[in-house]
């Protein structure tokens, strides 16, 4: 039985991933501001009121996890807030740099004592933070966010291989979610995270770093 602790676990992916975890025996800690009905019927631990953007906040959460060892840290949390250049909304790109980008960076540092060797990091980034595969422009703060959330895994891939932690940069597909409105054609939740712990299961430090789709093909940067 493995220790995974998921980031922005209320609802979505997220909870998906708690689901699925606890299904087949793993043991969840589904961290997030507010936990929904689902997921407080699913009987896993959670952690509420954690704000991945408050260094204060994420603090606590060290705390209230004592010395607990996490093999898989899942850092999912993230929004998406549409900025084109006809109507540049500053603030909305700070804080969609603050969520995607900047939070995953600070739960990572904050937790990185309760990782090991063997123990590996997952920052849950998307296809539009993909400079090359950029064919339709707009979404200024969700693209460049990306962009940079996937930069920073590029570096701790790096920067934590000698400790024998592994990092991925995944992209879960076009899932219909809150987030994207439940786009028509896109994939359900569950099939995603199905690829997605796939994608886990084959991260080693040899392939650390990769920048994934869920159905296993690797994107461009």
């Amino acid at each position: 039985m493995a220790t995974y602790l998921i980031t922005g676990a209320n609802r979505g992916i997220g909870y998906d991933y708690c689901r699925q975890l606890q299904a087949r025996g793993d043991r969840v800690i589904a961290v997030c501001r507010t936990a929904s009905e689902e997921l407080k019927q699913l009987g896993v631990q959670f952690e509420e009121r954690v704000d991945i953007t408050s260094e204060a906040s994420v603090a606590n959460l060290r705390t209230r996890l004592g010395d607990m060892t996490i093999d898989v840290l899942i850092n999912n949390a993230g929004i998406a807030k549409r900025v084109t250049l006809e109507d540049l909304d500053f603030d909305s790109i700070r804080e969609q740099f603050e969520v995607n980008a900047l939070g995953p960076l600070r739960v990572t540092q904050a937790l990185l004592p309760l990782l090991k060797a063997g123990s590996k990091i997952v920052l849950m980034t998307s296809r539009m933070g993909s400079i090359a595969d950029n064919t339709s422009g707009s979404s200024y703060g969700y693209r460049m966010s990306k962009v940079a959330l996937s930069m920073a895994g590029k570096s701790l891939a790096h920067d934590l291989k000698p400790r024998g932690i592994a990092v991925a940069i995944l992209h879960p597909g076009l899932v219909q979610t809150r987030m994207t409105n439940f786009i028509t054609g896109g994939i359900t939740p569950e099939e995603s995270v199905k690829g997605l712990l796939a994608r886990i299961e084959e991260l080693t430090l040899e392939n650390t770093g990769t920048f994934w789709h869920m159905n296993r093909e690797v994107l461009p940067w």
